[in-house]
């Protein structure tokens, strides 16, 4: 009996241990979207990078401060808004460390109201228990479509 309560509390926080990197993707994509900046890269670790078409960046200072420089503010509707879609990620947690990986696409206002899908990447994660909470330590963004 004791085993399988053991068991039954693995599994449990295994599921709790996915969600909650779920949530973190999602709250990228958030933060992301409103240029809400400092609170995107509170999503990295301490020593967490981030390497995409914008440059590499470690740690969520120089995170926050590369992608400040390089981002346009996304405009509110009705212009050209832009948003993250991110499909359903492969989660795959080992402790207190974990990978994902998950497509995303750019989805934009049109100019006749109806949505683009200007962009098509990948995500590879590596990701990190840091002070009881999930962080990204490794992200890495891949254009898919366009390919550059």
């Amino acid at each position: 009996m004791a085993e399988e309560l053991e068991e039954l509390r693995a599994r449990v926080r295994e599921l709790e241990d996915r969600e909650a990197i779920r949530n973190l993707l999602q709250e990228y994509r958030r933060t992301l979207d409103v240029r809400d900046l400092r609170a995107f890269s509170a999503l990295f670790a301490a020593n967490g990078t981030w390497s995409g078409r914008s440059g590499t960046a470690t740690g969520p200072d120089a995170i926050h401060d590369m992608l400040a420089e390089q981002l346009p503010d996304n405009p509110p509707a009705p212009g050209p808004t832009l948003w993250h879609w991110i499909s359903d990620p492969v989660i795959t947690v080992d402790g207190d460390r974990a990978t994902a990986s998950s497509l995303w696409m750019h989805v934009r206002r049109g100019d006749d109201d109806r949505p683009l899908l200007p962009t098509l990447g990948a995500y590879d994660d590596e990701l990190v228990r840091e002070d009881g909470r999930w962080r990204f330590l490794r992200r890495t963004v891949s254009p898919l479509i366009p390919a550059t």
